[in-house]
This record gives structure tokens, sequence and C-alpha cells, in this order.
């Protein structure tokens, strides 16, 4: 199956293979990785409402954007409509060029508080919300979700058309309910249901970690693009590579060690830059840990980083660890 631009608004995605938002991951340095390879679209991580109009600093953080990502989705959570509208007008007014409400998030700290997926067991809320974004700002409104609460509620189809008739102009579906969290296997197949039910694009969300992942998943759900979350965990290259490949050439090859080492030491000064010395070591950690996976030593390396507050002490061990590889590729 090859991809075709899709059109959401006026925003046209040449290829539609969508980063997914990671509360923690999807950062600014992680977003810049990952476009410059390449993208169809990025999303931001997930931004409280109440925090966005409050302007807090980590609100101000997740908002971020380079220039070359644009155009850039930003991903709103929240549980209040005229929050909600109001995050919104903020969003449309520092150049957001799409709003995205999370109407999947499984996390208890957010449906706790009635908002992320907690939403697919209030739809008339739902739909208040949907309705405060879309009549808050002119630049087009997106709809993230989840099959529904539980398999006894599976309402993704009716969610994604009441979401269309308030004007949404997308709908991403992760084949999973919120119960399942990330358990199990997605549900890909699922998604033809509400592609079935809503005549604008389609996103197919959950497990596609690569290229024969992303061909089956459209193959069984009939969406129109893909979102890749996870599956991008230490492989900022992944989405260019189905990208690649979706549109019937050959994805390239996966860098080889040595650059790998170059683009983690690119992606460490990025985040001291972006957080500082003491938040970026820490943000960080996760990032060496995926990256390293894999290969021979990774485990104890890893564990010994992981306890080294100083980004220079880091650096050089990264420098240590990689050695053997950079030296056989310099032979």
């Amino acid at each position: 199956m090859t991809l075709a631009p899709i059109r959401i608004g006026d925003v046209v995605i040449d290829t539609p293979v969508i980063l997914a938002p990671m509360t923690g991951v999807t950062d600014l340095p992680f977003r810049k990785m990952v476009r410059r390879h390449g993208s169809g679209l990025n999303v931001t991580e997930m931004i409280a409402s109440q925090a966005a109009i409050r302007e807090t600093r980590q609100s101000i953080q997740k908002a971020m954007w380079d220039p070359a990502e644009e155009p850039v989705s930003m991903q709103l959570v929240g549980c209040t409509p005229v929050e909600m509208g109001e995050a919104a007008k903020l969003a449309e007014d520092k150049g957001a060029a799409i709003i995205d409400i999370n109407m999947g998030c499984p996390v208890r700290k957010v449906t706790n508080g009635d908002a992320g997926s907690a939403l697919m067991r209030d739809l008339p809320l739902a739909a208040d919300l949907i309705a405060a974004v879309v009549k808050a700002v002119k630049v087009p409104v997106t709809v993230k979700m989840r099959m529904g609460w539980d398999h006894s509620s599976l309402n993704a189809p009716e969610l994604a058309h009441i979401a269309e008739d308030l004007g949404a102009q997308m709908v991403t579906v992760h084949g999973r309910t919120r119960n399942q969290m990330y358990r199990d296997h997605a549900d890909w197949a699922f998604v033809r249901r509400v592609k079935d039910a809503v005549k604008v694009p389609v996103i197919v969300n959950g497990d596609i970690c690569s290229v024969d992942d992303a061909r089956t998943a459209l193959d069984q759900s009939g969406a129109d693009g893909v979102m890749i979350g996870r599956g991008a965990y230490g492989r900022p290259w992944l989405l260019a590579q189905v990208m690649a490949a979706l549109l019937g050439g050959h994805g390239p090859a996966d860098p080889s060690v040595e650059e790998q080492y170059r683009l983690i030491v690119e992606h460490y000064h990025m985040m001291l830059d972006h957080y500082g010395e003491e938040t970026g070591v820490n943000m960080m950690r996760k990032h060496i840990g995926w990256y390293t996976k894999g290969l021979h030593g990774s485990a104890e390396f890893r564990n010994k980083v992981n306890q080294q507050p100083d980004s220079r002490t880091v650096l050089g061990m990264l420098a240590d660890f990689y050695a053997p590889w950079c030296t056989r590729a310099a032979a």
C-alpha cells in the first residue's frame, strides 16, 4: 500500500507518517532529530490546558518548536470546554498550524481529572470540548482517541463521527482501550470501523515499530496514514524509513553505529541547551538507554552512566563505549 497526501483543513501532509505526542519524549530536541531524517507531521507533547493558560515554564518548553518542523500540531488535554478553547486560541496565536485534542491518554493522573481517555466515558462532555476548540480557532482541529474505555464500550466510531460533525478535520485512533494501557497488541483492524464511520482522514496508531508493521496496520485498518510513537524510541530515523517505503521506494538503512554515536552526542547537547545541565542529564538517560539497547555491554553501561550527574562525564563515557565501533569504522 502506498500513501497519498492528506488534507487537514488548509494543511496538506504530503506523506502522512506522523510522530506521536509522547510526554517526556517528543520534546523539541527529539522532534528536531526526527524531522531532520524525515516525518510528515510532528505533534508536540501533551500540554495541559490550564498550564497553557497560566504559561507555566513547562508548558512553554513543551510548546516550543523549530521552524524546520512546520507545520506543527500542538496537542492539548483538558476537561473544561472554556479552558480548552482559551488554550487553543493561545496556541494558535503562537503559530500552531493544527490543534490536536487528546482523548486517548490512559494514565491515571489524567483520567482521574476526567481528561484524556476518560472523555470516552462522557461523550457529551467530549463533544462540548471539541465544539469549544473548533469555535475558538481558525486553524484545523484534530482528535486523538483510543478504541474506547474498555471492550464493553468500543465507541471510537461514535466519537469520531461526533468529532467530524463538530468540525474536526482528522481523527487518530490508538488500537487499544484505555484499560489495556499498553498491554497486548494494538488492534489495527478495529480502526477500519472508525474509517468507515467518517469521511475525514483517519490515522492508525499503536505498535508500529517497523516498515512491515506500517504496511500491515494500513492494510488492516484502511487508514489514510500512520502515527509512530514508541517505535521511534532510540530510532529517530524510523519515520523516514517508513515514509520512503510507503512511497514505493527503498527506505534508508539504519545509520551505522558510528553515525548513531554522533547523533547521540548531538542529541545530548541539544537536551542540555533546552533544559539546562541537571534536567538535561536526567532527561537524556532514557534516550541513551534506547539508543544503546542491543549493543554489546549496553546493560552494564546504562547502569553506570545513569548514576552520573555530570554531562561531561557522561559524554566521556559515551565516547569510551562507542570507541571500538568508531575505531573499526575509521580502519
